[in-house]
């Protein structure tokens, strides 16, 4: 199995909490763990022990990988939080949750899931596009599952709600392999502005006179 170099570097993993969803995705998230653990990579996710979250999570662990995982106490009290981490960090809701695993990432990779994934994918395309970081995102589309919200993308980007640049704030990849790959060789890229100046009636920018 390739391995990648990582340089010690700290991934977060947003995914999936439910373990009803099909064999395809949970292996794919035990591809994901494995790898990361044997690059010597740190994990760092959403701390529990069920759904994807636990399987890429034990399968860091069994490849020898650090895992560090961040929840809020709430959910802390349901059980759920995995036994046997490297750290284990408790905070007081979910936007502290969300805010210590973009500081300790150094890279982000999204595994399908729902409401809460999705949150977490666009709070760190937001953060980049505004300029507050330029950390490697990469959007893992197992099973076709992000197809349509691609789509969606590049509809926004068509009607001008997005500019095209925002398209390069990630990357959309099939396998956790190429994931991995393309977190290994990230060059930070030139993120286009995306506020647009005011003209006014004679073509000119307020307050550049």
């Amino acid at each position: 199995m390739a391995t990648f170099d990582l340089n010690g570097k700290t991934v977060a993993v947003y995914c999936a909490s439910s373990n009803g969803v099909a064999a395809i995705y949970f292996e794919a998230a035990r591809l994901l763990g494995t790898l990361l653990g044997q690059s010597q990579a740190r994990l760092v996710y959403g701390g529990t022990q069920v759904g994807l979250m636990g399987a890429v999570a034990e399968a860091a662990l069994s490849a020898g990988g650090e895992v560090i995982g961040v929840v809020p106490a709430r959910i802390n009290e349901m059980g759920i939080a995995h036994p046997g981490l490297t750290e284990l960090i408790l905070t007081d809701g979910m936007r502290e949750r969300k805010a210590i695993m973009e500081e300790k990432a150094d890279a982000f990779v999204v595994l399908p899931g729902g409401y809460g994934t999705w949150e977490e994918l666009f709070e760190v395309l937001t953060l980049k596009q505004l300029g507050y970081h330029n950390k490697p995102i990469v959007l893992l589309n197992t099973n076709d599952y992000y197809t349509s919200l691609l789509t969606m993308f590049q509809l926004a980007t068509d009607q001008h709600f997005m500019k095209p640049g925002n398209m390069t704030l990630f990357q959309a990849v099939g396998t956790p392999p190429e994931a991995l790959e393309y977190i290994a060789n990230y060059r930070p890229v030139e993120v286009e502005t995306k506020w647009v100046p005011v003209v006014n009636t004679n073509g000119e920018i307020p307050g550049t006179e």
